[in-house]
């Protein structure tokens, strides 16, 4: 099967999954635990489907810090397991199943006491490189940790200010494209036979005459055409919409899961002098200050949400916080004027329990799968990490006493973009020279799309002028644009700004010089008309405008208002109770 994904793929793996002879496994949630599922199922040789009512990791898993990490918090909670888990997983993705996505990034840890903290945090982190190591590995995936002094912190991050600390550690960990990683699973997914319909929406479930689901009627919210789909088992996860799901199930039972708000904000690289990142603690908080490409990265916040979840806002008073707690450590104080983009995302955060009559499986500290009724498996909780350990869990689990003769396979299962990879970066240097691209621009293209970047050059081979840069976004070429038209499912061109480039959160003007050119591009292989190209161009300026009107907002609730005064280009629907099948 082809990893490529398209309108009309689509619209064909729609109708086939509403076929009499149905599916296996329906997995509803197209985010970073969803994408995983389909995966993990998929490999497995099961007839599997996914869908998504918005745009696949439009919600939490593009979100997030982007990083793939262990998690030095869970030491200070002594939840060994849990953190030799992730970072089992962390250097799994490292080396193997995603080393084009997935790259190696330093942390400082900085020391406000000579004595006593540097032995506790030392001990800690020590702790932590350990654990990476449990399970009889060859070698270490990455560097070990360092003590420096202060001289040697200042030395490595300039813009510390000097008495913020007396030294530090300095630690590794990984960084992630989440919203690539996402796409990357769902194509990887698509690769293995997974069938996929993002901008499809679980309307209702259906059940048995015992109650038991036996499928879910869903939405295409590109035709308001309704599809009935038969599936054996049913996997619902979706995050911090669980339990909105799970009510149209009909079920009483099932998870409880409310949504944290966490933002961050971004600034030019330039603007902080610094070679690794930062991790600090607050009195809310972990603040990360993180290298990302050209910006950094500096979040992130925590606090309870209780509004809409489909589209969390950054408010001004969510912007103060980090940069007042940012310019407590550093020279040269960051101001607005600074930050080039945010973002706001929602965590699930997994209550204790669940509700009555629920079957359950505690997996792990981190997230629990659970059934409220025979047919519907849901998972929650969880961190993007260990996605791949959740996909596992939640199949063993909907499976059942089958899953032993269907074992899963995703631990040796690369991702699309992976196999190949060293081959390809020895080739880029030709392919360098001959489209005159920058070691930057090698190094941004085999970052996004690992040996799967042969892809584009056949693209440009056809047409030279994709070689070429955007106009007002020189970062990304022409041929990635046309390239998320032909293969990685775009239908609107939110889709390109917002997941399959970073241009909302990484231009000031959250791409709206570059909307026209991408527009165009993307036109031309959908076959949008003028009329449809300017409409689409006018709801991502207004879409951009009405999160700029966010974020000048102090309180949550006018945030939210200004967002929501701008309707969604592909609107969701009302959804309703279970139907009998």
């Amino acid at each position: 099967m082809s990893a490529q994904l398209t309108p009309a793929r689509r619209t064909a793996d729609l109708e086939a999954m509403s076929s009499p002879s149905g599916v296996d496994v329906l997995v509803i949630g197209g985010g970073v635990t969803g994408a995983g599922i389909a995966l993990d199922a998929a490999s497995r040789g099961l007839r599997t489907a996914i869908v998504e009512m918005q745009d696949w990791g439009s919600g939490t898993s593009s979100r997030s810090s982007k990083l793939v990490h262990g998690g030095l918090r869970y030491l200070q909670m002594l939840d060994f397991s849990l953190v030799h888990e992730a970072l089992t997983e962390r250097d799994l993705l490292f080396s193997s199943l995603a080393p084009h996505l997935v790259k190696p990034v330093k942390f400082l840890y900085p020391l406000e006491n000579r004595a006593w903290e540097r032995a506790y945090v030392g001990a800690g982190i020590t702790l932590y490189d350990a654990l990476a190591r449990i399970g009889g590995k060859a070698r270490r995936a990455l560097p070990i940790h360092r003590h420096l002094t202060h001289g040697g912190l200042l030395e490595t991050f300039p813009d510390l200010k000097p008495d913020a600390a007396v030294g530090a550690i300095e630690y590794s960990d990984a960084t992630v494209d989440d919203a690539r990683l996402v796409l990357t699973l769902v194509r990887t997914a698509a690769q293995y036979g997974a069938l996929a319909a993002n901008r499809t929406q679980v309307v209702d479930m259906t059940t048995g005459a015992l109650g038991n689901v036996t499928g879910a009627v869903v939405e295409d919210l590109e035709t308001g055409e309704r599809h009935t789909i038969r599936a054996r088992h049913v996997i619902n996860a979706t995050g911090v919409w669980t339990e909105r799901t799970e009510s149209l199930s009909g079920a009483e039972g099932g998870l409880k899961v409310l949504a944290s708000k966490g933002i961050h904000i971004v600034v030019p690289r330039e603007r902080i002098s610094g070679t690794t990142g930062l991790i600090l603690q607050t009195e809310k908080s972990v603040l990360f200050v993180i290298p990302w490409s050209r910006y950094w990265i500096i979040g992130t916040t925590d606090t309870p949400y209780d509004f809409d979840p489909t589209h969390p806002v950054v408010t001004a008073q969510d912007i103060d916080y980090l940069l007042a707690h940012a310019n407590d450590v550093l020279q040269r104080e960051l101001t607005r004027d600074d930050i080039v983009g945010t973002w706001a995302g929602l965590r699930p955060l997994l209550q204790p329990g669940t509700k009555e009559g629920t079957s359950s499986s505690k997996a792990s500290r981190e997230h629990t799968v659970a059934s409220p009724v025979p047919g519907l498996t849901e998972i929650a909780g969880g961190k993007l990490t260990t996605y791949r350990v959740m996909a596992k869990d939640a199949v063993d689990f909907a499976l059942g006493d089958r899953a032993e003769a269907l074992p899963s396979v995703t631990h040796v299962t690369p991702l699309w973009g992976a196999e190949g990879l060293e081959a390809t970066e020895r080739r880029m240097r030709l392919l360098a020279d001959e489209h005159g691209w920058t070691d930057w621009q090698i190094s941004h293209l085999l970052h996004r799309y690992g040996s799967g970047v042969a892809d584009l050059v056949d693209q440009i081979s056809a047409r030279p002028d994709l070689a070429q840069p955007l106009r007002h976004a020189p970062a990304y070429l022409r041929a990635e644009i046309h390239y998320a038209a032909t293969h990685e499912g775009v239908l609107h061109l939110e889709d390109v700004m917002l997941l399959r480039t970073r241009l909302d959160y990484e231009t000031a003007d959250a791409g709206r010089a570059s909307s026209v050119e991408i527009a165009e591009i993307v036109g031309e292989v959908l076959g949008w008309d003028d009329e449809r190209r300017e409409a689409e161009i006018a709801s991502w300026a207004a879409r951009a405008d009405a999160e700029d009107a966010a974020a000048r907002e102090q309180s949550e609730e006018a945030a939210v208002a200004a967002r929501a005064a701008v309707p969604d280009i592909a609107p969701m629907v009302a959804q309703h109770g279970a139907a009998t099948a």
